[in-house]
C-alpha cells in the first residue's frame, strides 16, 4: 500500500491509489529481470524513486492539456508517477536503453495509464514540442537545457513559464551558474520531511 505517497497527497482517488500499490507490486517484479533501480534500493521504492519523483508535483500543478517530456526516463521515473498524479496531461518518455523503455511500458499498461507514450531513441531525435521537460539527476543543467531547448514551447499555459524541471542533489551552485540564466531551487525537504530527501533539491530553469 502506497501509504506514505497518501500521506503527502491526501487529495488522491481510490484510482490513482490502485495505480500507485500496482507500480510498488511491478517495480520489484521487472526489476528481479532488468535492474532499472539499484538492487539495494528496490525496498525503498515508495519514498526514494516514486515519491522524490512526485517531488514535481508539489513544485507545480500542471494545468489539464500540459504536454510534458520526460528526458532520460529509465524505467520511468520520474514521469509515470506524474503520469498517475496527473491524468489530464501527456507525459512522453524517452530513453536511450530499450530494456528500460520497456519497462517502463510494462508498469504503465499494468498501471492502466493512458496519458503516456514512449519512444527509444535520444532527445535529438525528438521533434515533438513540449511545455515542460523534466528529468531526474541524468546530465548537468546546461547541458540538458541545451539539448532540450528545441522541444520547450514558446507557448506556455500554465502558471510558472515553460521550461527545464530536475531532480538533483547536492551542491548545485557551480553547475547552475553554467546555465547562464536564473534557475529556482527548491530543498525537497520541506515538502517531505524525512532523512532522504535533505540533500534532494528540485530545479527549474526557464526556457
Amino acid at each position: 500500500m502506497a501509504e506514505i505517497i497518501e500521506k503527502y497527497f491526501p487529495g488522491l482517488t481510490p484510482r490513482q491509489k490502485e495505480q500507485f500499490d500496482i507500480m510498488l507490486r511491478e517495480y520489484p517484479e521487472w526489476n528481479e529481470k532488468i535492474n532499472v533501480i539499484s538492487r539495494k534500493d528496490i525496498d525503498n521504492l515508495e519514498v526514494n524513486h516514486l515519491l522524490h519523483s512526485l517531488g514535481i508535483a508539489k513544485f507545480i500543478n500542471f494545468t489539464p492539456g500540459t504536454r510534458v517530456l520526460d528526458f532520460g526516463t529509465g524505467g520511468g521515473l520520474p514521469g509515470l508517477p506524474l503520469a498517475v498524479m496527473f491524468p489530464d496531461v501527456h507525459f512522453h518518455l524517452i530513453d536511450r536503453i530499450g530494456k528500460k523503455i520497456r519497462v517502463a511500458q510494462a508498469v504503465a499498461e499494468a498501471a492502466g495509464l493512458k496519458n503516456v507514450t514512449f519512444q527509444h531513441g535520444d532527445i535529438g531525435e525528438c521533434r515533438e514540442k513540449f511545455d515542460f521537460v523534466v528529468s531526474r539527476a541524468v546530465m548537468p543543467q546546461a547541458d540538458l537545457l541545451r539539448l532540450a531547448r528545441k522541444n520547450i514551447s514558446a507557448q506556455g499555459r500554465n502558471a510558472v513559464p515553460n521550461g527545464l524541471i530536475t531532480l538533483k542533489g547536492g551542491d548545485l551552485g557551480a553547475e547552475l551558474r553554467q546555465t547562464g540564466r536564473a534557475s529556482e531551487t527548491l530543498g525537497l525537504h520541506q515538502y517531505f520531511p524525512m532523512e532522504f530527501f535533505e540533500s534532494k533539491k528540485l530545479v527549474y530553469t526557464p526556457a
